[in-house]
């Protein structure tokens, strides 16, 4: 899809879509995508899209029907038709009605819109806390066609699409299963899993999530919570090590990263901003490991200053200095003036040398392209970064 579908599709708020779809390409594509969904036994999830806004663009590419909890019909849109629901007081406003819950449902397979992009299913919009929640109900196979692409480049080798495709599917049913509240299973964003709705899909999304259609990794017969990241820089964590619990199928193993474009980076921090982020101490003379993991991650930072000593968590400081990981290393950078006698020199910036991307754990997206692009299937890929997992169907009820 192009960089310029989304802003274009945001030009049709409160006007019929109608009128720009039949004129551009977006509105076959929908048709060709609806035709190629495969028939299989649907297993719905429940994805927000939109949390706690006051108002919320709604369409479909189909002739579909606005309804309330109830099933009155609120209203008709016509194929490429939309409607703006807005939080009233608690309740949600949709033309001149007032209702506690909305339902778009497009006929004939057809997709639809939330806030600026299409997707596959149906919508629900409820009042929550701050505003209103809009929800896309969307068959799990569907879901996945879009997560695969959101969360992995589209012309990467097969097998590695198919091994995150399973992650994926795995990850969406452990969170249905343990996370889920009333309204939603999951979210849309990397909080989450990436889900942009079809303009994410590919033929080789759909291909891979196809050829695993169903597949899940399980241990003990539970579906595990399969997280993964981009690079560990050489060597995946044990859970605990990172996080609290252990779990017997997060455990370290090699990774196969070398050669990701983030295997190793650097980033250089002025003094200045370190002061902002660790305040409280003056100037900051050192930075030097607290704590760490067994492969080097950094769990806590002894932070020396002029005023004082501060321990700060390494999850803390990837999160504000916006690092890649929390496996690195600092080093002072010093001025070109020596200090005086025993007053040790400020330095101006901090070198921050660090290797990955994510928190390590589970399986490496790069580890998993360079596997497949050595001849490895996605069985291999994932039973290697899930410690022993195996692969099962799940069976929909």
């Amino acid at each position: 899809m192009t960089s310029a579908t989304p802003s274009r599709l945001k030009q049709l708020w409160l006007k019929p879509l109608l009128k720009l779809a039949q004129k551009s390409w977006w509105m076959s594509l929908l048709v060709w995508l609806a035709a190629i969904a495969p028939a299989h036994a649907a297993l719905e999830l429940r994805v927000a899209i939109e949390q706690d806004v006051s108002r919320v663009t709604l369409g479909s590419s189909t002739p579909a029907t606005v309804r309330d909890a109830s099933g009155q019909v609120l209203a008709q849109l016509p194929a490429g038709g939309a409607v703006t629901a807005q939080a009233a007081s608690g309740a949600i406003q949709v033309n001149q009605f007032q209702t506690g819950q909305v339902w778009v449902e497009p006929s004939n397979g057809g997709f639809v819109f939330i806030g600026d992009r299409w997707y596959r299913g149906r919508t629900m919009v409820v009042p929550t806390g701050g505003g209103l929640t809009a929800v896309n109900y969307v068959d799990l196979e569907q879901y996945l066609y879009s997560v695969v692409g959101g969360e992995m480049p589209t012309n990467w080798p097969l097998e590695a699409l198919k091994a995150q495709a399973v992650t994926a599917r795995s990850y969406a049913l452990y969170q249905r299963q343990t996370s889920a509240n009333a309204v939603f299973d999951v979210g849309d964003t990397t909080a989450w899993q990436v889900y942009r709705g079809v303009e994410e899909e590919t033929n080789t999304t759909q291909a891979a999530v196809q050829q695993t259609e169903g597949q899940v990794l399980t241990y003990n017969g539970q579906i595990i919570e399969a997280v993964f990241h981009s690079s560990s820089g050489g060597h995946t964590e044990n859970v605990e090590d990172v996080w609290t619990q252990a779990l017997p199928y997060l455990r370290a193993v090699q990774d196969f990263d070398q050669g990701a474009p983030v295997y190793q980076w650097n980033e250089t921090i002025p003094a200045d901003r370190l002061r902002q982020v660790i305040p409280g101490i003056g100037n900051i003379l050192s930075m030097v490991p607290d704590r760490t993991t067994p492969r080097g991650r950094i769990v806590t930072m002894r932070v020396t200053g002029e005023g004082g000593t501060r321990i700060v968590s390494g999850a803390e400081l990837r999160r504000s200095l916006q690092l890649r990981s929390t496996l690195f290393s600092v080093t002072p950078i010093l001025g070109q003036v020596a200090s005086a006698g025993n007053v040790p020199s400020i330095p101006t910036g901090f070198l921050i040398t660090g290797r990955g991307f994510g928190h390590g754990l589970g399986m490496s997206q790069w580890g998993a392209y360079n596997l497949a692009s050595q001849g490895y299937n996605y069985q291999q890929i994932v039973t290697h970064y899930y410690t022993g997992a195996t692969l099962a169907k799940i069976q929909v009820e």
